[in-house]
């Protein structure tokens, strides 16, 4: 809950609540013997509104990691060699291994998203939310422009 003394929201503090909550699905994801690169990419082929090409797939994944493109291509093709990834023709698709695998990080991961995130006020939620989604594109728009 928040209170008086709490922090500004600031990028240490952005930061710290990432690596927290990333934290706990490492050590679900460590269970599976899995990488938090792995689980990203594969949740990317399987929500994704269109099967992706590995180029799109890629894509995708350095726009939410903004990871090297040769890691994530090598992520690819590990999710590739183990059969959670398989190609159906030009596209990528999560094989049942793949999807059985997301729902069981899903599943484990739950309870404690439950706790984490109990008892924060919606409108605190949605406050956050909105700050963090301006950040996001910000910080975005200044990547985008160093390269």
């Amino acid at each position: 809950m928040a209170t008086a003394t709490a922090p500004a929201a600031n990028t240490r503090v952005l930061g710290l609540a990432h690596y927290a909550a990333r934290a706990v699905l490492e050590h679900v994801l460590a269970r599976h013997g899995r990488t938090f690169a792995q689980q990203i990419t594969l949740r990317a082929a399987a929500t994704a509104d269109t099967p992706r090409t590995p180029e799109g797939l890629a894509a995708d994944v350095r726009d939410s990691l903004k990871a090297d493109p040769a890691d994530i291509r090598a992520t690819i093709d590990e999710l590739l060699a183990e059969r959670l990834l398989v190609a159906d023709g030009p596209h990528l698709v999560p094989t049942d291994a793949g999807r059985d695998l997301l729902d069981a990080v899903a599943a484990e991961t739950a309870p404690f998203s439950a706790r984490i995130w109990a008892d924060i006020p919606a409108a605190d939620l949605a406050a956050a939310g909105r700050v963090l989604a301006l950040v996001t594109e910000r910080a975005n728009k200044e990547l985008a422009a160093l390269a």
